[in-house]
């Protein structure tokens, strides 16, 4: 088992370029992905790109061309034959309302009379006409009924019914400007934005139309990537890994490091296999292995070889009664040797 190496830390410039790059990627696909030509009956929206806007990622310095689209609506051969009459017609209307509305300046200038005068006058010159007309139905129709009565004219019976009538002439003259005055003060009122109306609905017949198109539906959308979120994630994993291994070697060290006085092992490197190095412990070099009379899966051992022990530390080799150099781990590990 070699010693594990901590992961490398992601480089936040880095992570956030090739966050940015992706991104942007994924903004360009969506849009190659939403821009759909449409074709229909009474037209089509199409797509196309018109040069690139040039945009540089501050982070990286990276450059990125980003298309700029057109979108073109076309209508069909009628539908562009009705637009051409209706905008014929609209131009015609906005050029009257604009000669109508060159009055306007010396036509608002001047107040709306509304003085009780002009009320009357109105009255007079509108109502009036109906009023003696009426009047002069209803006294043809009680000289008719005097007549038949056979009450002559010029008779006191002929006098009272007269002088009664013109009684009630009067009266119903002073109800009509009475009751028509707020209908005259609406009408002259209406008289006076009659020009403006109809300069407005000039005005708003001919607004510009804009065609329309159904949007498109059932287009997908590509989700952004997390990218740092991945790059630090993957590290947090690699990290973890890293400290299980760490703990593991320390576990082994630490079973190294606690043997006894009497904690004496074959070290001799002539009677192992699967030789690795794992690190250094007080100057001493330390491996893992296997002995070779036990089996390949068989768990790794980790120690010293007897023969680097020898150089440094001969009082901590023995040689067994085979001839197998052995370590004592207490002497090697508990006490330096006497100067």
């Amino acid at each position: 088992m070699g010693k594990p190496k901590a992961p490398k830390s992601p480089d936040p410039k880095e992570t956030a370029a090739a966050q940015t790059a992706t991104n942007v990627t994924t903004a360009l696909a969506n849009a190659q992905l939403g821009n759909v030509d449409q074709y229909g009956p009474d037209g089509s929206v199409t797509y196309s790109t018109n040069g690139y806007t040039t945009f540089t990622d501050p982070t990286s310095g990276a450059t990125y061309n980003i298309p700029r689209y057109v979108q073109t609506t076309k209508l069909s051969g009628s539908q562009q034959a009705i637009k051409d009459q209706s905008d014929a017609a609209n131009l015609n209307l906005s050029q009257i309302a604009n000669k109508q509305s060159a009055f306007l300046e010396d036509y608002l200038s001047k107040p709306v009379d509304l003085t009780s005068a002009n009320v009357d006058k109105y009255i007079d010159t509108h109502f009036m006409d109906d009023f003696n007309r009426d009047q002069d139905q209803q006294l043809s129709s009680l000289r008719s009924r005097l007549i038949n009565s056979g009450i002559q004219e010029g008779s006191d019976a002929w006098t009272k019914a007269m002088n009664n009538f013109q009684s009630q002439r009067a009266n119903a003259y002073d109800n009509l400007y009475g009751s028509q005055r707020n209908n005259a003060v609406s009408q002259i009122l209406a008289e006076r934005n009659q020009p403006l109306n109809e300069i407005s609905g000039l005005i708003s017949g001919t607004q510009v139309g804009v065609p329309t198109f159904g949007a498109p539906t059932n287009q997908p959308q590509l989700p952004t990537v997390d990218y740092a979120g991945l790059v630090q994630s993957d590290y947090q994993n690699k990290m973890a890994a890293y400290q299980a291994q760490q703990q593991q070697r320390q576990g082994l060290l630490g079973g190294l490091f606690g043997l006894g006085a009497a904690g004496i092992m074959a070290s001799d490197r002539r009677v192992k296999k699967d030789i690795e190095r794992v690190g250094e412990a007080e100057g001493h070099k330390l491996y893992s292995f296997r002995y070779k009379s036990e089996n390949d899966n068989a768990p790794k051992h980790v120690g010293v070889m007897a023969q680097e022990v020898a150089k440094t530390r001969p009082d901590a080799v023995v040689r067994g009664p085979d001839g197998v150099l052995m370590v004592k781990y207490g002497t090697l590990f508990g006490a330096k040797k006497a100067a």
